[in-house]
This record gives structure tokens, C-alpha cells and sequence, in this order.
């Protein structure tokens, strides 16, 4: 196959993938997001030469620089609002959610807002992408070993912030409910 049709199928078959991965970090506007995964198609296509047999987890890695650019580039949006001071978006106005707005399981995502972005970023790729393992350490550049300590130590402190925003202690095992003083 060559490198051009490699192109086009990684893109017929994984679109739609790279936009909803894109999309889920990205809380903004359709279009910020279909920019995004434009930038993504196109260092592709510049590279399209080094496409991998499996180019799914290769282009979240491309994906997760573009958005960390995209971001750096909102920042430098926001600070230049501020400076001109003329802006709604400099004046912190927002919409106040209706009394209802709560979703279920919302919890869990205030208890992983509070995890860094690495520990974040881990557990979004194997829950909400379902990569392996392998194709984890694809995604952030390192060995299978690394990348499981890494979503083990991520999953470990979510459980503990989760425990936190629910407002539950761990029992230990073999702990009676005698011993608790209930």
C-alpha cells in the first residue's frame, strides 16, 4: 500500500475517532474542534510516509499536540481580552445553570477534574478512547511497563478523590462494623 492510500485509509476509518477524542478535551465551539482535527489530518498527511500499520493511537498522539497548541493559542486569546478589557469573556460573565443542570454521575467527573492532567489523560484514553495498554504507550511515547504503572497510579487516585467528593471512607478489610462505631 502507499504511503497515500495508507493516508486515506487511516482517515476513511479513523475521522470520526480523532474528532470525538478531540471533541471530549476540547469543550468549545464545532468549529475550534473541527480546526483542531484538521491540524490533525494535515501533520498526517505531511507525514504520511511514517504512518504506523496502526495509526489510531499514533494519530491521538498527534491529536494531544495539536490540542495542547490549540490551547497555548486560546491562553494567549484570553490574556489579549484582557488586556483590551472589552470583552464579555474578560468580564467573567456566564450563564448560571438551571437548579436541575446537575447530571447523573457528575461526581465522577468533579472527582477527575481534580486529577492532574497526565493522571486525566491516561484514564480518558483507556475509558473513553478503549486503548490498550500497548496502544497507550503509543500514545504517550513510552514502554507498555510505564504506561501501565502510569494508569494504575491514575486509577488509584481517582478511587481516593472520588471517595473524597462522595464523602466516603474505605472500609480496610476484615474491619467490623463494630470497630467503625456503627
Amino acid at each position: 500500500m502507499s504511503p497515500d492510500e495508507a493516508f486515506d485509509t487511516a482517515y476513511r476509518e479513523h475521522y470520526w475517532a480523532v474528532s470525538r477524542f478531540v471533541a471530549r478535551r476540547l469543550d468549545g465551539q464545532p468549529s475550534e474542534v473541527e480546526e483542531v482535527v484538521a491540524e490533525v489530518f494535515a501533520v498526517a498527511w505531511r507525514r504520511r510516509r511514517e504512518l504506523p500499520g496502526s495509526p489510531l493511537p499514533w494519530l491521538y498522539g498527534v491529536a494531544r499536540n495539536c490540542l495542547a497548541n490549540a490551547v497555548r493559542g486560546r491562553g494567549r486569546y484570553r490574556r489579549l481580552l484582557a488586556r483590551l478589557g472589552h470583552h464579555e469573556v474578560t468580564r467573567g460573565r456566564r450563564t448560571v445553570s438551571g437548579p436541575d443542570a446537575e447530571r447523573p454521575g457528575s461526581w465522577v467527573l468533579e472527582a477527575l477534574d481534580r486529577l492532574t492532567e497526565a493522571d486525566q489523560e491516561v484514564l480518558k484514553l483507556t475509558a473513553w478512547e478503549e486503548l490498550t495498554v500497548e496502544e497507550l504507550a503509543t500514545v504517550l511515547g513510552c514502554g507498555r511497563s510505564a504506561a501501565a504503572m502510569r494508569l494504575h497510579r491514575a486509577r488509584q487516585r481517582l478511587r481516593a478523590q472520588i471517595d473524597t467528593v462522595r464523602g466516603t471512607v474505605p472500609v480496610p478489610a476484615g474491619t467490623s462494623t463494630e470497630e467503625q462505631g456503627t
